[in-house]
């Protein structure tokens, strides 16, 4: 299961998960992101509560960094131990900005 708590100030998104961001709930975080992408040139997404990402959580993250890259700036922020790790072993750590 996985909650989406998004937060609009402008152009600025935040977008705080919690729970899990797999096979199952990774089409809903991109569809949600979808929504409002074209829209904001400031993406925060919020991994403080974030338990579990697999590779299907990972491809909506690139997507979402790349549609950024072209129109502002993107970055995540509150990772945990566990998620830390998966983006260094994926190599998502060099790709992503991470606070």
């Amino acid at each position: 299961m996985l909650n989406i708590n998004k937060t609009r100030d402008g152009g600025k998104l935040c977008v705080a998960l919690e729970g899990r961001l797999d096979t199952t709930t990774a089409p809903e975080l991109e569809a949600s992101l979808k929504e409002e992408l074209d829209t904001v040139n400031e993406l925060i997404i919020d991994l403080a509560k974030l338990e579990y990402i697999s590779s299907a959580g990972l491809r909506v993250l690139l997507a979402a960094q790349k549609a950024m890259m072209k129109q502002g700036s993107m970055v995540v922020t509150n990772p945990n131990d566990v998620i830390s790790e998966i983006f260094e072993v994926t190599g998502f750590s060099t790709i992503l900005t991470i606070e």
